[in-house]
């Protein structure tokens, strides 16, 4: 078989010469294909299942949330370990599978769990989310988002997380790679309806019902056609609230023939939620900051390039007092580790 092999090499060395060319060009490029990282990656096979409900104690989130959920995910087959906490509006179950199971085959079938499980919750208590298909060294680009010097006193906070949510975040999503976008600090924007007790008194309206009002006056509904042909034309019903002054004119009640609005109870401004904290920049002013995770078994130098590159288009998209500046870039790290295994 060797000398078969040794004489087909000697007359045809052409064909050989292409062959040994092409093996080294296939392995040049799957060279650039590996996955290198600085760090290992030692995460177990897991999947998270995370619930908020702002209002409840631990107690109750354990209760109803907590126990319900790990009760209906405890059959699934192939599980190591199933561990859990909860806390004040929060509340967090980890399950490891054995490392032969797929981690989308995981994640499928925790997904027809949670059905079951999101029976078992009472309504408003909060429904029960898998976590992003990432895992504890997903954390590979980190930035944040302030005004250039001069124009500290130009935005806000809830501008800059505004920024942040609808323009960097949302251009983010959708990269190779990319699991999921973060962003943390700033002030998020609410549309707020401030209730004033006294006038609430005063017209006999409840809580519940201004509610219910907002909740009815903002929807759109469809109906159906009117056939005058050669056209048919469509019947809508619009409703949603676009406006200040659209919330504020949201019927409440009747109070015989008077209607009781949002405006007469209430003041409808820009809110937000309960602040546990802040980001700050070298302790000069407040900035907003944003994580991309990367997805499970990515190549962490190559989802880097690929953000970075984005976040040319995005700079674009801010205004020109306003930067993005990244504080970790995974593949600073990559490089460094790199160079050094090249110096030994």
């Amino acid at each position: 078989m060797l000398n078969k092999i040794i004489h087909f090499s000697i007359k045809n060395k052409l064909i050989v010469a292409v062959m040994i060319l092409a093996l080294i060009i296939w392995g040049v490029w799957s060279a650039t294909q590996l996955p290198v990282d600085a760090l290992p990656d030692v995460t177990n096979n897991q999947v998270q299942v995370i619930t908020t409900a702002p209002t409840l104690a631990a107690q109750e989130v354990e209760q109803f949330i907590t126990y319900p959920v790990e009760r209906s995910l405890s059959n699934i087959q192939g599980i190591e370990e199933m561990r859990s906490f909860s806390r004040f509006g929060l509340s967090v179950i980890t399950i490891v599978f054995k490392e032969n199971i797929n981690i989308y085959f995981a994640r499928q079938l925790i997904a027809e769990k949670l059905k079951s499980a999101e029976e078992q919750i009472p309504k408003e208590m909060g429904t029960p989310e898998m976590g992003p298909v990432t895992t504890g060294l997903g954390e590979v680009y980190q930035y944040v988002i302030h005004p250039k010097k001069g124009s500290e006193q130009k935005y806000s906070a809830m501008e800059l997380r505004t920024m942040q949510d609808w323009i960097v975040a949302r251009q983010l999503t959708g990269i190779e790679g990319v699991a999921e976008v973060t962003g943390f600090g700033g002030i998020s924007k609410q549309y707020e309806v401030a209730v004033n007790p006294d006038r609430l008194k005063a017209m006999n309206v409840t809580i519940p019902e201004i509610f219910s009002a907002l909740q009815r006056n903002n929807e759109n509904t469809g109906g159906a056609y009117i056939d005058r042909k050669p056209n048919a034309y469509f019947i809508r019903g619009v409703g949603l609230v676009k406006s200040f002054a659209d919330i504020e004119s949201i019927v409440i009640k009747k109070q015989g023939a008077v209607p009781v609005l949002i405006r007469d109870v209430a003041k409808v401004q820009f809110g937000s939620p309960p602040r546990y904290g802040a980001m700050t920049y070298n302790g000069e002013k407040e900035v907003v900051g944003g994580l991309v995770l990367m997805m499970k078994g990515a190549n962490s130098a190559s989802v880097v390039e690929l953000v970075k590159e984005r976040m040319k288009t995005i700079q674009s998209s801010l205004p020109d007092d306003v930067m993005i500046e990244a504080f970790i870039d995974r593949t600073k790290l990559i490089d460094r580790a790199i160079n050094t295994v090249k110096i030994i």
